[in-house]
């Protein structure tokens, strides 16, 4: 879906703002002429570049950086894009202002990350940061609405998709503090045909299962 609304194509240069292990910029390098990934952590770029050989990929690189502050000048590439990474970053507004500044004139700005109805925002957030202490915040439909206008970016258009998940599984790859897994298990027990979270907690025999609410948005520079 990221690959279809960026329209991408062999003339395309396109950055992947916190990377993360390269499975968005490796699949973009597959059409793309080139493609950048920029990650702030060392041991996600080593994936990264072991994901290209694995793929034999040549054009791609890589680099280190934050993403309120992009070490590249203004008008770089075609297509700027991220995925599930906005509900990290401390200032959402100051990182899309970044991506449009190095997206050049006509240019494709692309974000794939978590968007919920208003009222199950909290829900949502409490149970994340319990997850993963690395999650500031996601944003309600109507924040992400604001920020993009806000942006200046054109023709916005929105498209979404769930990706669905045992909670166990889930679980075992997450970073909790310790005891925060029995709450997040009590969380979502207690969600079971109510969803105040979003997530559409259900059970599958005795399994716990939910999915995570993905909007992609995109628009031009």
């Amino acid at each position: 879906m990221l690959i279809e609304m960026s329209k991408v194509t062999a003339d395309d240069l396109v950055l992947d703002v916190a990377c993360g292990p390269g499975l968005v910029a490796c699949e973009f390098a597959k059409v793309a002429q080139h493609v950048t990934g920029i990650d702030l952590t060392e041991k996600m770029i080593e994936q990264a570049r072991n994901r290209q050989k694995e793929f034999g990929l040549s054009n791609l690189s890589w680099d280190s950086g934050t993403a309120s502050s992009l070490p590249y000048p203004s008008n770089s590439f075609s297509i700027v894009i991220t995925r599930y990474s906005f509900h990290h970053f401390l200032d959402p507004k100051a990182v899309l202002k970044e991506m449009i500044r190095v997206c050049k004139p006509e240019g494709v700005v692309l974000i794939a990350d978590v968007a919920l109805p208003t009222e199950k925002v909290d829900a949502y957030n409490h149970m994340e940061k319990l997850r993963d202490p690395s999650h500031t915040q996601a944003l309600s439909y109507e924040l992400w609405e604001e920020l993009l206008v806000e942006s200046g970016l054109r023709n916005l258009q929105r498209a979404s998709y769930k990706v669905e998940m045992k909670l166990e599984e889930l679980l075992k790859a997450s970073f909790p503090n310790p005891g925060d897994d029995e709450k997040i298990w009590e969380i979502f027990k207690h969600d079971i045909g109510i969803d105040s979270l979003g997530m559409d907690a259900h059970l599958s025999g005795t399994e716990i299962h939910f999915s995570f609410p993905i909007s992609i948005y995109v628009g031009n520079k």
